[in-house]
């Protein structure tokens, strides 16, 4: 039985606020899906772009190379092209370029077929005070189920 992958962007939910949540899935050659099958993945600093043709890439993702691939290794920063639907990539990318929304990755993983995919989330960047709110309200839910525990 193979394990679960699931590799978060943790700064995501944080840094930017979530409109609209796509799943897409991922163009990779045989060793990048080995590396992800490993765990070797990274998307804390990625986001995503589309190009002139109107198709949608994922910029600054890393994958690390496979242990035992020869010169078949692929480069771990490399410009990987997302798939989704031409009406939900026009949808995309109109919103990105009317009203200066971004797309970032939320969620790699791996689904039950063998395929790796991504969630994707159309965001809006939090400013400083969104974020010292969340901090607030963060804290004050520890706090709360400090007080309910000791009852």
């Amino acid at each position: 039985m193979q394990k679960k992958i699931n590799i978060l962007n943790k700064k995501a939910k944080f840094q930017y606020e979530i409109l609209d949540k796509y799943t897409a899935g991922i163009v990779l050659t045989g060793t990048e899906i080995k590396s992800i099958r490993n765990s070797k993945a990274s998307i804390a600093e990625s986001f995503c772009e589309f190009n002139d043709r109107g198709e949608l890439f994922v910029i600054n993702m890393t994958i690390e190379e496979y242990l035992y691939g020869t010169y078949y290794n692929h480069k771990p920063k490399a410009e990987r092209k997302l798939l989704l639907n031409k009406r939900e990539l026009k949808k995309l990318e109109k919103e990105v370029q009317n009203t200066g929304l971004t797309i970032i990755p939320l969620r790699l993983f791996i689904n039950e077929k063998g395929f790796a995919k991504m969630d994707i989330a159309l965001a809006k960047g939090k400013k400083l005070y969104d974020k010292r709110e969340t901090i607030k309200d963060r804290e004050n839910k520890v706090r709360l189920d400090r007080i309910k525990k000791s009852y």
